[in-house]
């Protein structure tokens, strides 16, 4: 599990809790400066948290970034929320300019003054049969068209919402914090 300062710090505790019941084993590590060794990784969970305030170091840190792009193109089960998701597409866009992330979605986000919009709400949907339900909050927005979603997001009201959800091999990604993470795991 990817996690460091604000880079990727927002998770659940009842998730990794959740995990650890099962008798599953978690690793942290910090992508700003470990190259994480995936040759036995179940599932590469990357949470939520600000990683356009963190881009000398992630765009640094290129061993990681590219570990990360093969393990996902191998196939390996990756949960990418909000921040995590950010990550996994092709750039972020500040002001100062555009930051190469992993690659993996071919998206590129942006966090520029101008193109910060907040979104912000509760989130539900049903992927592989599973009720998923989580929130977003976040001020970046993809550049250009929002990209299509392989479900459809709805708010508290049961109302639709553009926020997408993309599943890429065996990589679910979305702005949305999920609460039920190891509930959709492999799915």
């Amino acid at each position: 599990m990817a996690r460091n300062g604000e880079s990727f710090s927002f998770y659940y505790h009842e998730t990794i809790d959740q995990w650890a019941r099962e008798g599953k084993s978690v690793t942290f590590f910090d992508p700003e400066k470990d190259v994480p060794d995936l040759s036995d990784c179940d599932l590469l969970y990357l949470p939520g948290g600000y990683p356009e305030k963190h881009l000398d170091a992630l765009v640094g840190a290129e061993q990681t970034r590219q570990a990360i792009r093969s393990y996902a193109e191998r196939g390996g089960r990756v949960v990418a929320e909000c921040g995590g998701m950010m990550y996994l597409c092709q750039s972020i866009l500040t002001d100062e300019g555009e930051s190469p992330m992993c690659g993996v979605l071919p998206y590129r986000v942006t966090a520029r003054k101008k193109d910060r919009k907040l979104s912000l709400g509760y989130r539900s949907f049903v992927l592989g049969g599973v009720e998923c339900r989580g929130h977003e909050f976040h001020y970046t927005q993809f550049l250009g068209d929002v990209p299509p979603s392989v479900v459809q997001v709805y708010n508290a009201k049961g109302e639709p919402v553009s926020t997408p959800v993309f599943k890429y091999k065996q990589v679910l990604a979305s702005y949305t914090h999920i609460y039920n993470i190891g509930d959709i795991a492999g799915i």
